[in-house]
Parts: C-alpha cells; structure tokens; sequence
C-alpha cells in the first residue's frame, strides 16, 4: 500500500450530512475510492455534521439563508481539517466555494428529472382544480404554477421520508421529489412517474454528486481524480456556469440541464418569476470543453429577453 493513501490506522474521513440520502451519497464515494484503490473499509470514516438547513424545517430556505444553509458547517469541518473531504448534492452548492476550498470531483450523473409523487393521482394533469401541491423548491413552484395557476402551493421541507408523511397525513395531495434520490433509497416506486425534461426543465446540477476538498491537499486531490466522471463535470460547467451568471439562490427560480450531443454540448435554460406569472426559456450548442462560456451566454441571451426587474 502506498503511504500516501487512507488506512484503518489513519481514516481519510468524509463530511456529510446525516439525512438517508446523505448517507448513501457518502458511502458511493467511499464505495468508488475503495474499488479506484483497492482499500478496506476501515480505511474510511464517514462523519456527520449538522446543518442549519436540517435542523430548521418549518420555514423556507429563502427566509433563512439560502443554499449555504445546507452546506456551510461541512465546509468549516473541511477547513479546519475534521474531515478530508465533503460530499453534497451538487444541487445544493452554491456556485462559489469558499477560499480554500474546490469542488472539482463529480461521480456519474444519475437520472436528472423530476417526480411527480401523489398518493391519489397519477400526474400534473390529474389534479383537479385547486389541488394543493407541496414544495419548497421555488423553481418547482414557479414551473408549475405556470402550467397550472388554479393550484395551491405549501411549504413542503424535509428529507424524503418526511415529505412522505406529509403526503400520507393530508397537508398536500401531491409533492416532487428528484427521480436520483429515491433510486438512490430504493423507493422509485414512490413515484407516479418521472417528468421529462422537455415538460418540466430541472434544477442545475440535479443528480449530481459533488466532492469538496481543500486546494491544498494534493494527497486527496489524486483520489478524487481517480473517481471523476469527465462528462458528468463538462455538463456541470455548463450548468454552473448558466447559475453563476444568473446569481442563482433559493430566492430565483432558475432551471437548467446540459447534456452531451453530437459532439456538442446541448444547454437549455429556463428562468421564471417566483409567482409564475412569467417564464423564459432558451437553448445554446457549444463546444465541449467550454461549457462556462456557453452557460454565460445562455444567461445573457435569456436575461436580455427578460428585461430589467425580471425577478422583481
């Protein structure tokens, strides 16, 4: 065994939060490292770290503080070197990390879409008027208030299994849920069905699991290396790059969802009032390797249609 590598004596250990689904995603990455190495178990410790975003779940994100409340005491955890590396949602990250840190590591992109979940009907389509939908995704509020503006919309937090007894006990008849993270559970049958893209664009970087590490740690800059998907990172370029431009927070509904076509990257885009009253939406092709650019230029096209004050 090299020197350089994790060992029982000496864990490498992963931050994380401690939802289900947190869980899983920090054991697929211990799972990768273990197979890219071929280390032990115990060469791994996986520590979980309480957020903000998880601990206050009767108010929207927007009205605590956004994205970072997901993210921001792994980061202090992986800044003053409790854990080696952290492992998120990409989803969830804002496009800036904090000086020090990187997250330039990406496993293979799972299923992107959304899905639709309801204990009594079978699709958007079927809800009757008035229904009441439960989310606490703006983007996933503002998509579907544009198609359906006879809908109620509730605040909806929590991990899986909590929406899932909101749904049992009545608050809503009906939630959405990302298709990669019940997979990931093992509870896809959960879903009515899945949303297609071209119905309902998803959120940057759904599907996505992103490793954070420190800039200056070379021993754990090789690992990541070795378990990196090189597409699923050139397709987050793009979409990173479309939300950087955007100013991306839970406060702006804003979807996006690059994909390799052709030998040409394919962005689309879609930027929504928080009411719904409004949407815009476009499409670029670009070169592979230059995905930030091409996600710039798709928010430039789009805000420019949209006109100042678009956001409100």
């Amino acid at each position: 065994m090299r020197d350089d590598l994790p060992s029982p004596a000496k864990a490498l250990k992963i931050g994380t939060r401690g939802s289900p689904l947190a869980l899983w995603q920090a054991h697929e990455v211990r799972r990768c490292l273990m197979g890219a190495f071929g280390l032990a178990e115990a060469a791994f410790e996986v520590v979980v770290i309480k957020v903000t975003g998880d601990q206050i779940q009767d108010k929207a994100l927007r009205e605590i503080g956004g994205k970072g409340l997901f993210t921001r005491e792994i980061e202090e955890a992986l800044l003053d070197g409790s854990i080696d590396i952290a492992v998120h949602s990409t989803k969830d990250m804002p496009t800036q990390q904090p000086e020090g840190l990187v997250l330039d590591c990406y496993l293979k992109r799972a299923d992107v879409r959304d899905a639709f979940v309801s204990p009594r009907f079978a699709s958007i389509a079927e809800l009757p008027e008035g229904a009441v939908v439960g989310s606490s995704s703006l983007r996933r509020r503002a998509q579907l208030l544009v198609r359906r503006p006879d809908l109620k919309l509730v605040e909806f937090r929590g991990n899986v299994q909590t929406r899932m007894r909101k749904l049992e006990e009545g608050v809503a008849d009906a939630t959405f849920l990302a298709m990669a993270g019940l997979t990931r559970l093992g509870v896809a049958g959960m879903a009515r069905g899945a949303i297609e893209p071209g119905e309902m664009l998803p959120a940057v970087a759904q599907g996505a699991i992103g490793v954070e590490r420190r800039v200056s740690d070379a021993r754990v800059a090789r690992m990541l290396a070795a378990v990196h998907d090189r597409e699923t990172g050139l397709r987050l370029a793009a979409e990173r790059g479309f939300l950087a431009r955007l100013d991306g927070s839970c406060e702006t509904p804003i979807a996006g969802l690059a994909v390799l076509e052709g030998g040409e990257l394919w962005l689309r885009g879609e930027i929504l009032r928080p009411d719904g009253s409004a949407s815009v939406a476009g499409e670029l092709r670009g070169t592979i390797g230059d995905g930030a650019a091409l996600g710039r230029a798709l928010a430039d096209e789009l805000l420019g249609r949209a006109g100042p004050g678009f956001f409100g």
